[in-house]
């Protein structure tokens, strides 16, 4: 027959054992929340002109400098991971991605293209160094070649940076699924700021992403200097329309995304009437 004695003994073992059970939860939520806090809705700050800004990761599927020669192509970071001997295209099915295939074989590796992005706005051109980004400048090309990006809108806006490249933005207003849009594929980083300071200075455009090699259309313009992780593929440097972009940011945005994931729609409506990629020069 059991004794109280013992009863106690084993109420007192379940709840120990309860105990550790629930530190084990709370310590795996841990575990899980800084791995999050890692991919594609990691907590960052954004220091943008000395203003530090709480936001989350510039995912998708993120000083005063002259426009003309301060970013040009041979002047990118070189310590990211260099051009792979061959781009990956993995399939990405989802139910907000428009598939249009993927880009041919054989990108160039060698010389520049220039980017020309035609806005209700006016036009924004970006010059693309094809050694240090050969796989982010076949994609656009591809994707150009295709009209993906014409009638689509700038759906965010953080402090210095606007973010488009979501094939589904379009139309009247803001829905709650734009930024969630992207091509039927994904491909690795290249070109990642890796010792430059800052990572992502006024000029820069960089891929918005998921997580590392998680590439998708989404890319984000900066016109101002900013301090995220080198953790953003950088397309290229911005030759015209940086001034365009600093008055449309001067509107600020509607804050919908505060404060998870961050940043909110354009107040400024941008519209991309089209995006074309030049041959390689």
């Amino acid at each position: 027959m059991t004794s109280n004695r013992e009863r106690q003994q084993r109420a007192a073992a379940r709840a120990r054992l309860a105990r550790e059970m629930a530190e084990r939860q709370a310590a795996a939520r841990r575990r899980r929340q800084r791995r999050a806090l890692i991919g594609s809705a990691a907590a960052l700050v954004l220091v943008v002109g000395g203003v530090f800004w709480a936001v989350t990761a510039l995912t998708g599927d993120e000083g005063e400098r002259t426009e003309s020669t301060a970013f040009g192509p041979s002047a990118g970071p070189s310590a990211g991971p260099s051009a792979p001997a061959e781009c990956e295209w993995r399939e990405e099915a989802n139910a907000w991605a428009v598939d249009v295939g993927t880009p041919p074989p054989d990108e160039p590796r060698e010389g520049t293209q220039v980017m020309t992005v035609s806005t209700n706005h006016g036009d924004i051109e970006v010059t693309m160094d094809l050694a240090a980004s050969p796989c982010i400048a076949a994609s656009f090309s591809h994707l150009a070649s295709q009209e993906f990006f014409d009638g689509t809108k700038c759906h965010r806006m953080f402090p210095g940076i606007l973010q488009c490249g979501d094939p589904n933005a379009r139309g009247e207003g803001y829905r709650e699924d734009d930024g969630k849009g992207g091509p039927g594929y994904r491909f690795p980083d290249e070109n990642l700021p890796l010792g430059q300071d800052p990572p992502y200075p006024a000029g820069t455009v960089a891929m918005a992403n998921t997580g590392p090699d998680a590439n998708g259309s989404q890319f984000f313009f900066i016109y101002e200097d900013v301090n995220l992780p080198p953790n953003y593929a950088v397309v290229g440097t911005i030759t015209k329309g940086l001034d365009l972009l600093r008055t449309i940011g001067e509107a600020g945005h509607d804050g919908a995304y505060e404060p998870s994931p961050g940043g909110g729609h354009p107040n400024t409506e941008v519209v991309i009437e089209s995006l074309r990629v030049s041959d390689p020069a």
